[in-house]
């Protein structure tokens, strides 16, 4: 069998790349990753606590629904209480949906990712072109609703054609979520120049935790705890990037909401907490960015 490439970035271990810093000497940089996103009513995909049932499967739709009406906002007060900036992964359906939340995220000051138009459908299952026109479609709105051009984009469902590099780099996006393939942002190569890979969890992503191997909520709070601990241990070795990642229906359960504020407070209050920062994917790019050349593996060929 011939090994199929992307070539999209070559291999690099992480060992054997050069030293560089977060702002003011920090050496783990976190960021949290609020998924903000709105299903089609009887049709498309959508995440699902219990067994699906027949369309218009209104159990579903509706535990989803509660994450806009009522999850969202415990989450938004939550990170206020412990003084935490985010960045939202934004279906641009929310716009027409429920306005006020994204007035309540540009009054935080917090970043707005594109997350495509709904998570009723993923790109995957699109040709090249119908992929094209889903980013385009996303990108105008959230111009025109922010007033700047979005910087980061994870797919709804991390999910990609082989073309998705090319359209987003082409869209004048400078960085993806959608490669959990390193603790370090990591070049990667696209018809129209480089774009910027940020780590973005998979494993510990609440959505395949929760729902699809059916850890607890305290599961996952071991979990994240452990990660930090570690991570905060081999930051001293390497400059690494932890996102912890959320959904608005997930985490805003009230007693799932319970394990988030110990989440939180277990971070902003680790003994080695000054070895954070605590930031956004936007920042972390201009961060990148401004690096000597080949601080960073360049792209594949």
């Amino acid at each position: 069998m011939e090994i199929r490439m992307h070539g999209r970035y070559d291999y690099s271990a992480i060992v054997d790349r050069p030293q560089y810093d977060w702002p003011d000497g920090k050496r783990l940089a976190f960021y949290i990753g609020l998924n903000i996103e709105h299903f089609s009513y009887g049709e498309g995909m959508g995440h699902t606590p219990t067994a699906p049932g027949p369309q218009p499967d209104i159990r579903n739709y509706a535990w989803r629904d509660y994450g806009l009406r009522v999850g969202i906002w415990r989450m938004f007060d939550l990170f206020d209480e412990f003084g935490l900036s985010a960045c939202h992964l934004v279906n641009t359906a929310v716009y027409d949906y429920a306005p006020q939340i994204m007035e309540r995220v540009r009054a935080r000051g917090d970043e707005v990712v594109g997350h495509g138009r709904t998570n009723s459908e993923r790109q995957g299952d699109l040709s090249e072109d119908e992929e094209r026109v889903l980013i385009q479609e996303a990108t105008q709105t959230l111009i025109e609703k922010e007033g700047v051009q979005p910087g980061g984009w994870l797919g709804p469902w991390i999910s990609e054609t082989g073309a998705t590099l090319d359209h987003l780099k082409e869209a004048g996006y400078r960085y993806v979520l959608d490669w959990p393939l390193d603790d370090q942002p990591v070049w990667m190569k696209t018809k129209f120049g480089p774009i910027l890979s940020v780590p973005y969890p998979v494993e510990l992503n609440d959505s395949p935790a929760l729902l699809n191997r059916h850890h607890t909520p305290r599961q996952l709070t071991e979990m994240v705890t452990d990660q930090i601990d570690e991570m905060l241990k081999q930051c001293e070795q390497q400059p690494l990037v932890y996102a912890l990642s959320l959904h608005t229906f997930i985490f805003g359960q009230p007693y799932r909401m319970a394990e988030l504020r110990r989440i939180l407070k277990y971070i902003v209050e680790h003994p080695r907490a000054d070895r954070i920062w605590f930031t956004k994917p936007g920042a972390i790019v201009d961060h990148v960015e401004s690096l000597p050349e080949g601080t960073l593996p360049t792209p594949g060929g």
